[in-house]
């Protein structure tokens, strides 16, 4: 039973337009993968300003289809930073690549370009650059590095839509991107992604790769306009998105503005209230000329003047009838990435430096300014409870 007094993570904005849209795609009798999906597919590319949009199940579908359109082979290898969920990383497995993890910036979430550089070699065969919480990667500098090294970049923006970078839509930017419509994301299909390119030659692969590599418009086959004779031209995925998914997608993305919108507000008001206390530290903003997309918004403490690290923090929080989370566990941690490719503790500085630190806090559109205040309050009077007494001393 739901907690009326407890403010969640994160909590979908789902209104009546959605539910019928999706209601008329059950009554049309046409389930998966169809019409509706191709307009999402076409909306969402002119949403971006891209030239072409593959809609498909994840953003991890959408990472897989990439690598395979640059051709990725075994023994290759692909530089893409620690501090991210596990998804980008393992989709470079698939192909029996290795995932090579760089650092963050110094006091920030981000890729840095100069450990990318650094870890390239003559088996390197492309860059991830992922855009965490929404603020734009130094695209400028890792786009250089690429160019010089002739490596595409595939963007893992699945926090960065509605995303810029010096005045260009994340998206538009480099060889590919993949966004994500997980149920927690700025917009939202349960489960759902796409890719985006102005490249035909990656577009046209991608989309016969994410429905079994069977070539055509394959989902046309039970339509009126299809016929019952396929050829499947390679080894394709499942990997495409349904018309119930893309129906939804479809009224979230109208709203992709205002959503927008209202997440800079409550961003904005968390910074103007956290500003003035010294032991938390506040995200990073996007460069200027760039539009941060507040999928996120990780606050780190100051370990050094508090009593309670982060892990108490957060419970502390969760003791309150908040919800909290942690992005992310940096990959080098994990075991699998540790056994595998020999990553330890310690290898990536300030990585292991943010995740010790940080708190994600609640921020969806949804969230009444009321429960705004209740977290910042929560937070101001954990911290002050919890100084240490040479903090104190000092005020």
């Amino acid at each position: 039973m739901n907690d009326p007094t407890h403010i969640p993570f994160h909590r979908p904005s789902i209104g009546p337009e959605e539910m019928q849209a999706v209601q008329d795609v059950l009554a049309s009798g046409w389930l998966t993968t169809g019409p509706v999906a191709l307009a999402f597919e076409q909306e969402f590319a002119r949403y971006i300003g891209c030239k072409r949009a593959i809609a498909v199940n994840s953003a991890t579908a959408a990472l897989q289809l990439a690598l395979d359109a640059i051709g990725l082979k075994a023994g290759d290898e692909v530089l893409l930073p620690t501090y991210i969920f596990t998804a980008t990383a393992e989709v470079v497995t698939y192909f029996g690549a290795r995932p090579v993890l760089c650092d963050s910036i110094a006091g920030g979430f981000n890729l840095d370009p100069d450990d990318v550089e650094r870890r390239i070699t003559e088996r390197t065969r492309a860059i991830i650059p992922v855009h965490i919480a929404g603020e734009p990667c130094a695209m400028d500098r890792l786009r250089e590095i690429a160019s010089r090294h002739r490596l595409p970049v595939i963007e893992d923006a699945a926090h960065a839509l509605p995303a810029s970078f010096a005045g260009k839509r994340i998206g538009t930017i480099s060889e590919m991107t993949a966004f994500s419509f997980y149920a927690t994301k700025t917009i939202t299909t349960g489960e759902g992604g796409m890719l985006t390119t102005d490249n035909d030659d990656y577009a046209e692969r991608a989309k016969v790769m994410r429905l079994h590599g069977i070539g055509g418009d394959a989902w046309k086959r039970y339509s009126r306009a299809g016929s019952w004779a396929y050829e499947v031209v390679d080894a394709g995925y499942k990997l495409n998105l349904t018309d119930m998914a893309a129906a939804l997608g479809r009224v979230q993305l109208t709203r992709c503005e205002s959503f927008w919108q209202r997440r800079c507000e409550i961003s904005d008001a968390y910074s103007r209230r956290f500003a003035s206390v010294s032991e938390l530290e506040l995200p990073p903003m996007a460069a200027r000329g760039s539009q941060h997309a507040w999928h996120l918004y990780i606050l780190r403490l100051r370990p050094d003047a508090l009593t309670l690290d982060r892990d108490q923090f957060i419970q502390e929080l969760k003791n309150m009838g908040i919800g909290t989370s942690v992005h992310f566990i940096p990959l080098h941690q994990h075991p699998f990435y540790s056994r595998t490719y020999g990553y330890r503790h310690g290898d990536f500085p300030h990585a292991d430096d943010a995740f010790s630190r940080c708190i994600s806090l609640p921020i969806f559109p949804d969230m009444k300014d009321a429960e705004v205040e209740r977290v910042v309050e929560a937070v101001q009077s954990l911290v002050a409870s919890n100084l240490k007494t040479s903090t104190i001393a000092v005020r």
